[in-house]
Parts: C-alpha cells; structure tokens; sequence
C-alpha cells in the first residue's frame, strides 16, 4: 500500500509524476512531491488523488532529482500534514511501510512530531543517525537492528543534492536505468514510460545513485552485482485502451489471459518442479480477500479431481494459528502483487517449518516467488483496477490446471479450450438492466452451495468493494439457521446455481425466501426455475467459470449506476503491504 517514485536526470519532476499517477491504485488518501530546485529542497503536497498535487506543479522547473508518494493511510488520518514527503533536518523521504516501534523510536529521540505518521519519526531517525556517523551508507545500515517493521525508503539528503539513497525490507523497491538516468519505484507499472529495464531489491539492499552510477550494496556495505530484468509487456499495458475503466478492460481480456495459461508448452498441465500435487497428503491453502475465494475454488476441484484434502485459511489468521505440519504437506500460498503482507509471512511460516510450499502470484519476481520453493505465475499482465477480475480468474485457472495435472479426465481438458469463447459471450451480454434492480437495495445476500457458495463470496466482495452496497455471501442450507429472518421485501437476494448435483436443494432454500416476500436473481444453469430476475448460464461441466463473469460485470453496472470510483474505491488500495 502506498506508491513511491523517485527519478535522477533530465525532467525529474515529470518523469516522478507520471510514475505517481500510475502507482495511484496503491493509495489515493492524499500525494506529495519533494524536488531540488536551485539547490533547495521543494516539497509540494495536498490532499486526494495526485490530480489534486497536479494543479500545484510547475513542470518548468529544471530539476534533476525528486522523490514522490501516493498515500493510503496507516497513521494519521489523509491530510497536507500527514502526507508525504517528509522533512527532518537534512533529511526529506518518502516512505511506503509500517514502522511498528515507531512510539520507542521517538521517545528515545526526546522528537516532537508535526504529523500523526510514523514515516516522519524513520526520517527523523535518519536524520539523528546521520548527524552521528555522517555517512549514509553507515546509516541505511544501522535501520535494521533500530526499526521493526516494513520500510521502501528513497531519500534526499541536503548535503548532497546530486543523489538518491534508498532501502528496503518487506517493501517492494525497483531500480530501472536508461543511458545516464534512474528511477526508482514501488512497482513495475511506474517505470514503464521510462524504461523496462530493472532490478529488484532484496531485503536491507541499500542503493546510492547519481546520474551517472547506480551502487549497490548489501547490509554489511559490501559491494554486489545485481541481476538485471527486462519486462516485456508494452507501456500501453497501463492505458485504458478506449475503454471507460480499467476494471471493464480487464474484465475484457480474461478470454485471452485464460487462452494464453491453457496454451502453455505443458498443454494446459502445470507441474510443480519435476513432480505433481499427488505426491502431497494434505494441501494447505493460504491466502487474503479474492486470492482467499480463488483458494476455495481450488479446495473443490482438488479435492474431487486429484483427491487431496485440502484447507484453506485467511492468511491474516494462519501467522497467528497452531499448525501440524508433516513432511507429506504442501503449502500454496496465492497473492497478485506476491507483496501481500499476511500471505507472505505465512509463507515465513511454512518455509521455517520445511514443508513443500508453492506461490501463484502475477508478479516476476516478487517477494514471496522469490521465497516459495516452487512458483507458478499466472501471466495476466498488469492489473491497474483495484478490485481484481482477471488475476483472480488466472489464479483459480491454475488451481484447476494443478488438480488435472497427471488426472485422466480427458473430457474437462477438452472443455478447457472452449471456456475462452464462453467467457467472451458472457462479456457481450448486457446487465444493465438487473443492474438497475440491484442498485436500489441497500441489503444483499450472494448465495450458494458448495463450489456456488465460494462463487457467491466472490461475487458479494466485488459488489461491495465497488459500489459499496452491504452484501454477504451465505451458504444457502444455512438460511433457516438465522439468517431466514432477515428475508422481507426491502431484501435482494442473488442467488449462484451452477452445480446439477445440488442445484435442487438450492432452489428449494430460494422457494423458502421467495415466500417471505424477498426479491430473488439468480445465475444459474437451470432453465425451468422461475425466479424475478435471471442471468441464464449454459450448461457446461465447467460453467462456474463462465459465472465469474455475469458477477463481475453485474457489479461494474452498479458502481456505475451509482456513480462510484470504480477503479479506485475508497479505503482500498490494490497491493496490500502492510499487516
């Protein structure tokens, strides 16, 4: 959470807010902007999206360095004040993490801040090592024994205005470089105008960059060499192409993230290492939000298909559970940005014990691939919107593809190369008009059984997230449990019936709220059951696939309708770094 740039060369302040503006799905609470002009630090900030920081900016200035931030808030609520960049002494950084003894840190300095953020105390800290040792590198590498927490700094020091020094631990820092410029970033999408030639950071990597030279050091200040990468999708990856939101373009392309997974050299097999998922007893399945619900889809086909019992938990409460690890255990570990806090502490968790863990993440790369023993990536290209459709769609793909890996099920492979051009159907229809129902209810119930239940949890988080209706998802059996009372005719009801095994039972619990006077949707496979308003599926042995689709769309009318930030709903942001 939180987006930085920073830039060294020819129109630093440009090059820094065109990388800002597109990190803003990291943050939208308020941005900031610190530059060198004239050989004086500048620093510009307002509150709201960066286009607000925009109206402030003089793009004439010739200035060679700057450093900006894109805030979701942690400490202190979104204002001028609290918004990055922050200034100490000779010390101005910006700052994506949480700094948990940040009170210790202060108390110790005897430092009275002017914010409410713990950002200011790392700068302040900075700024009081840096009088003692007057050296950078010495203090960058103080921070690991002083701060705990998660930190992806860049920073300026007044003394020497030709240079950005930057570090990180449990943040993501990327390094790009172009002839004799540098730019900095907490994500790839930022650098893309600039350059798709970067290098990642590790953990307490420490950099010192001119406009000349990039020197990298570890935490002992010991020079190393990195490894250079090369991201090949192009700039315009990151543009709307003609459509109105990012989330309606990304909902677009799933047919060809979901045909360019299945037409992998593996024919739609995806091995884990030299072995497969049957060799495991027990499969453990940790991750958050619609990774978490993707995580359930993989539950229901891997266990009916592979035959492995499978578990699978929030990460936010597998790092605080008791486990029972045993050497026939594979943990999968799901995250897009493979940044995510929760799920990549898990993953510490898992590793430290030496049970099998594997990571299906979006991102080359990134943190918790880099950990995992084994890694899948689901290669669907850069997600912009902040609720996910695609990446969540490639992420249950690959818990299908691991399931089949090895299995004989000929018929479900070949109905694997159709579900492209059923996904591509189920985009052109038009929800509009349910749409319009939906959006005048305040209460929504998603429902379902079984593997239309994980849906229907998907379903009610995009609809929630987006146009911030209260919805839940509910096991449908489980209505005359307490729920039923609810049920009267302020109450919508959206209804997932895909599976012909237990679709009956389903409708029977429709029938049981149709009779309290509740307005009923469904999606669904069944073509005979009457309910007030219907989103018809065709039949297929793999329809929940298709029924990703109606939801999502369902969702993006409603936000519509009533006007919400679709791409950028409040209070959210896209890459979940901080615990």
């Amino acid at each position: 959470m939180c987006g930085i740039a920073g830039f060294i060369g020819k129109k630093a302040i440009l090059n820094t807010m065109t990388g800002i503006k597109s990190l803003e799905y990291r943050g939208y609470d308020s941005s900031g902007i610190a530059y060198i002009d004239n050989s004086k630090v500048k620093i510009i900030k307002e509150k709201g999206k960066v286009e607000n920081l925009e109206k402030d900016i003089d793009y004439n200035i010739d200035s060679n360095i700057s450093i900006a931030h894109t805030r979701w808030a942690t400490h202190g609520i979104p204002n001028k004040t609290n918004a990055h960049p922050h200034n100490v002494g000779k010390i101005t950084l910006v700052h994506n993490g949480i700094i948990e003894n940040y009170e210790e840190i202060k108390d110790k300095l005897n430092y009275k801040p002017k914010s409410e953020t713990d950002s200011e105390i790392l700068a302040a800290l900075i700024n009081d090592l840096y009088i003692k040792l007057k050296d950078m590198k010495k203090v960058l590498s103080k921070l690991k024994k002083i701060v705990k927490g998660t930190y992806a700094v860049l920073i300026i020091n007044e003394d020497y205005k030709d240079t950005l020094f930057a570090t990180r631990n449990d943040s993501p820092l990327i390094v790009g470089k172009k002839n004799n410029e540098i730019m900095f970033a907490s994500d790839i999408p930022a650098i893309l105008h600039f350059t798709n030639h970067y290098y990642l950071l590790d953990n307490y990597d420490i950099v010192i960059a001119t406009k000349n030279k990039i020197e990298f050091l570890d935490n002992n200040l010991k020079a190393i060499v990195k490894k250079g990468f090369i991201y090949d999708e192009k700039a315009d990856s990151i543009t709307k192409a003609g459509y109105e939101h990012f989330m309606l373009k990304e909902i677009n392309e799933e047919p060809e993230v979901f045909k360019k997974i299945i037409s992998k050299p593996t024919s739609g097999s995806i091995m884990i290492g030299e072995n497969d998922i049957s060799k495991y007893n027990e499969i453990e399945i940790v991750a958050c939000g619609s990774a978490y619900h993707a995580g359930l889809i993989g539950k229901y086909y891997i266990e009916n298909i592979a035959g492995i019992k499978v578990t699978v938990t929030y990460a936010s409460e597998y790092r605080y559970s008791k486990h029972f690890f045993n050497t026939n255990n594979l943990v999968i570990v799901i995250s897009q940005s493979g940044e995510t806090a929760d799920t990549l502490a898990a993953l510490k968790i898992a590793k430290e014990s030496g049970v099998d863990t594997l990571a299906i993440v979006n991102v080359y790369k990134s943190s918790i691939a880099r950990l995992a023993k084994y890694v899948v990536y689901t290669e669907s290209g850069i997600e912009i919107a902040v609720a996910t459709t695609k990446a969540y769609l490639a992420q249950c793909l690959v818990l299908l593809l691991l399931a089949l890996n090895k299995s004989q099920d000929e018929n479900m492979i070949k109905e694997l190369f159709k579900i492209p051009n059923i996904l591509t159907k189920y985009i052109n229809k038009d929800y509009k008009q349910v749409a319009k129902i939906v959006a005048k209810y305040d209460h929504i119930f998603y429902l379902g059984r079984e593997l239309d239940y994980y849906l229907a949890m998907e379903g009610s988080l995009k609809l929630k997230e987006i146009s911030y209706i209260h919805s839940e998802a509910y096991p449908a059996g489980e209505l005359k449990h307490g729920t039923i009372s609810l049920m009267d005719k302020n109450t919508l009801v959206i209804a997932v019936v895909t599976l012909d095994n237990i679709k009956d039972k389903t409708i029977s619990n429709l029938k049981e709220i149709a009779s309290r006077n509740a307005k009923i949707v469904t999606i669904t496979v069944d073509a005979d059951f009457k309910s007030d308003y219907k989103i018809q599926i065709e039949e297929n042995i793999l329809s929940p696939f298709a029924t990703i689709i109606p939801m999502q769309l369902l969702a993006y009318e409603v936000a519509k309708i009533k006007g919400c930030d679709i791409d950028k709903p409040r209070n959210l942001a896209k890459s979940v770094t901080v615990e």
